[in-house]
């Protein structure tokens, strides 16, 4: 694979290299203990990382003038990080705001994963162009991986529900 066609622009590269720090920083906060200094720290590393992966997804956006399925799911993205940011901050509402915090913040994380997914998948060297597979069928198996992929974290999510319900009413 050409690393020159994964990466377009100074802003592509930049966009890159938030997405990989958003990627570690995340799965290192789904795995360490909640509420702990070290969580804390990572989960504002991943907040910060997450921002940058944002704004030069919208800047992206800007260079090519194409406002894509991806632009579309970066404002999802965005609600999602502001909606389980802003009450961890706020600490509000008084009754509840950690588990909206643990539910958008574990729902950004995937989110991630899921854009991760696709990414991944779309660059792979042209199979879509090369004939070996038409257009919408393979646009079709990237939407299935990433609703595969959002499926086992849906899954994930379900099973630590129950470890997570002692901050529900925080």
């Amino acid at each position: 694979m050409n690393f020159q066609n994964l990466v377009t622009s100074n802003t592509g590269l930049i966009h890159l290299v938030f997405s990989i720090l958003a990627l570690i920083f995340g799965t290192m906060v789904l795995i360490q203990k909640k509420g702990t200094s070290p969580h804390k720290k990572m989960g504002y590393a991943y907040a910060v990382s997450m921002v940058g992966v944002l704004i030069t997804a919208f800047m992206i956006y800007r260079l090519y003038g194409k406002f894509g399925i991806f632009h579309w799911l970066a404002v999802i993205s965005t609600i999602t990080l502001l909606c389980g940011m802003i009450p961890v901050i706020l600490k509000k509402p008084t009754n509840g705001y950690m588990g909206l915090h643990f539910n958008f913040m574990y729902w950004s994380v995937f989110g991630l994963y899921g854009a991760f997914t696709a990414e991944t998948i779309v660059r792979i060297p042209d199979v879509a162009d090369s004939g070996g597979i038409p257009a919408q069928l393979f646009y079709n198996l990237v939407g299935i991986a990433v609703f595969i992929t959002m499926g086992i974290g849906y899954g994930i999510m379900k099973k630590k529900k129950k470890a997570w319900s002692r901050f529900e009413k925080q």
